[in-house]
């Protein structure tokens, strides 16, 4: 299903929280000097998110708030919000607005068995100001999430990642060439991160996006799922369909979008995909 162009919206009438993670948000922080942007990722005290979102039932266990940080390194072939790549074009939030945020929420969240989940973007291109929010938001007794695609998990402690009670991994493949395909990187890192934190005995869950074409190779998702199931702690994986939601953004970004004419999986394609995962011994949906 196609979704019509949102407007482009300027930081004067920018709202904190959003629809969803699929409005156009662009320059809302180019009024920051680079010196103050370097000294706030180096600190935490300012981060960059694109928005808030209540009520998700599909960024973790429950009912969940979702902050969507920007800037990533990844280029994902795939990525449906192509504008969180640029950390400028969120907003600049100070941390203890964001503590405020959460804590509006925080009451309603522990009584629905929901929480707080950090994504992207990639968070952890601003890993001090996601572990300082993380921190914050453990102090609230409410459930913490992280979705991350792995790239920049040295840069938490394990005291750090002991306040992310759940690990979501995108896992966007397991071949290092599959990988650097998809993202334009390769996968080390992403790798010894799961090892990591499996050896922390930290529930994680693996996603892996279904693009019909690209990332719907058999061996590659029994590479991921048999990596998955290897480590002990992977309590769920999910397989995401590709849709066209972010084709607009790509357009109105002026980016080469090389997948324009590619459709989604059908239901046989996903259907045999979960089963690779549930063959691995994974809960697989």
């Amino acid at each position: 299903m196609e979704i019509a162009p949102a407007p482009t919206l300027s930081p004067q009438k920018v709202s904190l929280e959003a629809r969803s993670p699929f409005e156009m948000r662009v320059h809302l922080g180019d009024d920051i000097p680079d010196m103050d942007v370097k000294a706030a990722l180096k600190s935490g005290d300012l981060g960059f998110l694109h928005s808030f979102t209540t009520g998700s039932a599909v960024d973790g266990p429950g009912l969940r708030l979702v902050a969507w940080t920007t800037s990533c390194m990844f280029r994902c072939q795939y990525c449906h919000n192509p504008d969180t790549w640029t950390l400028k074009n969120g907003i600049p939030v100070p941390l203890s607005r964001a503590i405020e945020e959460v804590q509006k929420y925080a009451g309603g969240l522990r009584a629905m068995n929901g929480g707080f989940t950090l994504s992207g973007g990639e968070p952890l291109m601003q890993d001090r100001f996601a572990a300082r929010l993380f921190a914050a938001v453990k102090r609230m007794g409410v459930h913490t999430a992280i979705e991350t695609n792995g790239y920049y998990g040295e840069k938490l402690s394990d005291e750090e990642i002991a306040n992310i009670d759940l690990i979501i991994l995108d896992m966007k493949a397991f071949s290092p060439t599959q990988h650097e395909l998809v993202t334009g990187l390769f996968n080390d890192d992403v790798l010894a991160f799961c090892r990591r934190v499996a050896a922390l005995k930290r529930p994680m869950w693996f996603r892996y996006v279904l693009v019909p074409g690209l990332t719907d190779i058999p061996e590659e998702m029994r590479g991921v799922a048999d990596f998955a199931a290897s480590l002990g702690v992977v309590e769920r994986a999910e397989i995401l369909p590709f849709h066209q939601l972010g084709k607009y953004k790509w357009e109105r970004l002026g980016l080469n979008y090389t997948l324009a004419e590619t459709g989604p999986p059908d239901g046989e394609t996903i259907a045999k995909a979960i089963a690779i995962f549930a063959e691995a011994g994974l809960n697989a949906a």
